[in-house]
């Protein structure tokens, strides 16, 4: 048998006097992701140059949503091609490295090192190194 949560409040409200109702505007339950469940191969965006792995964590997370977070491991010579951005955008480098592109500016990035990008901008990221670019792109999913 099913209780509601009112009929289950004024019980303890009676007998207690210490239940708070749920707000009305109470936040969904949180999502966990595990990479590994949301890992493909494929060629980036923006231009299909070299392969990468995609880890589209944010997908995962039922609409409505606010924001987009992704992993997305650059494979050697591939890169995310240039692209407008109708948007703030944060690339931040976890491993590896790679030119950023902004608006005509370039700029090296190493591991810890982060590029906020702003709406507006042509922007794009290319691997470079000997090693792979693993990197977390976050935006929001409606122009603010």
């Amino acid at each position: 048998m099913k209780l509601s949560t009112t009929f289950i409040c004024s019980l303890l409200f009676t007998w207690t006097g210490l239940c708070v109702a749920a707000p009305a505007d109470a936040a969904r339950p949180m999502i966990v992701v595990n990479e590994e469940d949301v890992k493909r191969d494929e060629p980036p965006p923006h231009g299909a140059i070299g392969m990468s792995t995609a880890y589209r964590i944010s997908d995962a997370a039922p609409a409505p949503r606010s924001m987009e977070f992704r992993k997305r491991i650059l494979h050697p010579k591939a890169e995310i091609g240039l692209h407008r951005i109708d948007h703030d955008e944060v690339y931040y480098v976890l491993s590896g490295e790679g030119i950023v592109h902004s608006d005509g500016m370039t700029q090296t990035l190493k591991p810890g090192m982060a590029a906020y990008l702003y709406k507006g901008a042509t922007v794009g990221i290319k691997q470079t190194g000997t090693q792979p670019l693993s990197l977390i792109v976050s935006y929001p999913t409606v122009a603010h």
